[in-house]
């Protein structure tokens, strides 16, 4: 009995060696990417600043003061003032909340949907596989900028509209990258054991067969962001995305539309654009160390 108890202590043991030196080989081969490394700490940087914007600022982002309107950079006022002279600073650091916090809920409602209907659809296959296939097809065949405009022009601006939409309109290519895998996975020795020994469809597909699947699905998940950002700060800019009173990326570009606001505020689109451009540079950098780490035929 003593030398089962053992045997179990040190399977263990060795269980948790293994897990211990892969996250250690996956630590350093993250952290050999230079640019991945210099990706997730901007991103870092950006979202505490956007986080703690109260403590780097002290000016209220929609608080507008006309007799201070349209000044240049200065002590102040760091990127200058707008023209209604709000701080442009206050503005690019509070419009990092909504902007950020719109990519990553839109990026994990899409991935959790798409995730869902691509493991029953790999799973089930036959004439449910046929169905889902199609709906995401149906879907496919339409510009995702065109679903957007058009839901927007229905049900008019709102965070939770561009929300519902992102998600509704972008599930479909992570339905495909888990369907495929899935479908592979179907012919391992360990799912039909599963199968043998009466487990239950749903817990083999999401205790057994998903986490094989997690690599593809983060990495995709984590380059979406930059996607659904991207979206957002088009569609604010072209006066179909979050209302003009939310302070976002794209609305603050979407004020300096004018000719001689361009010529004469630089900073006013110039800061925004830089933003978005820096965060979503950062992005695509940590999800190809990300890659890197999770693709299990990297070297």
């Amino acid at each position: 009995m003593s030398d089962i108890k053992n045997g179990k202590k040190e399977a263990k043991a060795l269980e948790r060696a293994g897990k211990s030196s892969l996250q250690k080989r996956n630590l350093q081969k993250f952290l050999s990417n230079r640019m991945a490394v210099i990706g997730a700490t901007i991103l870092f940087i950006m979202i505490m600043a956007a986080i703690f914007a109260p403590l780097l600022t002290p000016y209220d982002p929609s608080y507008i003061n006309m007799s201070e309107k349209g000044l240049p950079p200065g002590p102040e006022h760091l990127l200058g003032t707008d023209r209604t002279g709000r701080d442009i600073f206050a503005r690019i650091l509070y419009g990092g909340r909504l902007s950020i916090l719109i990519g990553v809920v839109s990026a994990l409602g899409a991935t959790l949907l798409g995730t869902i209907l691509g493991c029953i659809a790999g799973y089930y296959g036959g004439t449910v596989d046929k169905i889902l296939v199609a709906f995401g097809e149906l879907f496919s065949v339409f510009p995702q900028y065109l679903l957007i405009l058009l839901f927007v022009g229905l049900a008019g601006q709102s965070t939770a509209n561009l929300f519902i939409i992102f998600i509704a309109t972008g599930w479909t290519g992570m339905m495909r990258i888990v369907r495929s895998r899935i479908l592979s996975l179907k012919q391992e020795p360990y799912i039909e054991s599963c199968r043998a020994n009466g487990i239950k469809g749903f817990s083999v597909m999401f205790h057994h067969m998903l986490p094989n699947c997690l690599g593809p699905v983060i990495v995709n998940a984590t380059l979406a962001v930059a996607g659904y950002i991207l979206a957002e700060a088009g569609l604010s800019y072209l006066g179909m995305g979050v209302p003009s009173t939310a302070v976002t990326w794209g609305n603050i570009i979407n004020g300096a539309k004018r000719l001689d606001i361009i010529q004469t505020m630089p900073a006013l689109w110039l800061a925004p654009g830089l933003s978005i451009a820096l965060f979503v540079l950062s992005i695509n950098f940590f999800g190809d160390g990300l890659r890197d780490v999770l693709d299990p035929t990297s070297i």
